[in-house]
């Protein structure tokens, strides 16, 4: 094992810290993107990482904890987001489009003023992709009680979500609150773009939520199975990455190791991709269609719920 685990490893505190929040953002990250896809909000993701650098690069302006910015900035965008936008497809997208548009002037506007002003390095790298091996371990605690709220959080509304998610029109009609739970759900993915933000960068965190999710939807029309399957693709990824990046320093004595987020991102790549080939998906079974392209949901018993149809 000599060739795989360099020297110090094991017994590498930062390491460790990188173990812990790397896998508990990729178990949050893998949940809520299954949702995300299926929802056809991979959008609404991607316009939170730039909210999330908006409130990553105005954090060390205040000289704030970069977490405090990322999930703030990112809960007050999916509010505007949500708040902006209607229940019809396309009037969600325009008031995406606007959101997404305001915070990438501002990431502009303040990543210049934290280069020009600020004696801190690397600040922009840290914040566009990410420095887990650099995390603080007391943002450990944080990142698991905002987890664990995220994860109870999805739990308890997650029925009327599927519901509201394969057809607004029939959970309206069974009394579901549609705005409020998309609403919640926005919320969710906010705090989720924010956590994987501390782990590979605001940039690449729509890997993180879309990358597994996507690759287990490929494989899997189970609901339920999918959300196994996209934990533990982005576990797998998250510490494969963090081990790739920790060897690579060995690799050339004159190298300062390659990023952590690269690594990741690489491996969530290369899965989507072997997951598309024919063999794998005959092997596995069909993909679940996401709400883009299903077909209008037959009227499902309660039992039906966790399966996609």
């Amino acid at each position: 094992m000599r060739f795989l685990f360099e020297p110090g490893f094991f017994s590498s505190a930062p390491v460790g810290t990188a173990f812990v929040i790397g896998g508990v953002t990729a178990v949050v990250s893998a949940i809520v993107g299954v949702l995300t896809v299926v929802r056809g909000q991979s959008f609404a993701g991607h316009a939170l990482t730039d909210v999330a650098t908006t409130g990553g690069s105005g954090s060390f302006l205040l000289g704030i904890s970069p977490l405090v910015g990322f999930i703030g900035a990112g809960v007050v965008g999916a509010g505007a987001m949500e708040l902006a936008g209607v229940q019809r497809r396309r009037g969600r997208d325009v008031a995406t489009g606007v959101v997404l548009g305001a915070a990438t002037g501002l990431s502009a506007l303040f990543l210049y003023l934290d280069t020009t002003r600020s004696a801190t390095t690397g600040v922009t790298q840290q914040i566009l992709f990410g420095s887990i091996f650099t995390v603080d371990p007391s943002t450990i605690p944080v990142v698991i009680v905002l987890s664990v709220v995220t994860l109870a959080l999805i739990g308890w509304m997650y029925r009327p979500l599927l519901l509201s998610s394969l057809s607004s029109e029939l959970a309206s009609a069974r009394g579901v609150g549609v705005r409020r739970v998309s609403l919640l759900f926005m919320l969710t993915l906010a705090i989720s773009v924010g956590l994987s933000s501390i782990a590979i960068g605001s940039v690449l965190s729509t890997a993180l939520l879309i990358g597994p999710a996507a690759t287990s939807l490929r494989l899997t029309r189970n609901l339920r199975k999918a959300f196994v399957f996209a934990c533990v693709f982005g576990v797998l990824a998250t510490w494969l990455g963090i081990l790739f990046a920790y060897d690579s320093y060995y690799w050339d004595p004159s190298s300062q190791g390659l990023p952590v987020s690269f690594f990741i991102v690489a491996i969530i790549f290369l899965g989507y991709l072997v997951s598309g080939l024919t063999i794998v998906r005959r092997f596995v079974g069909p993909r679940v269609p996401t709400r883009g392209r299903a077909e209008t949901p037959r009227r499902a018993r309660p039992s039906n719920v966790g399966e996609v149809v």
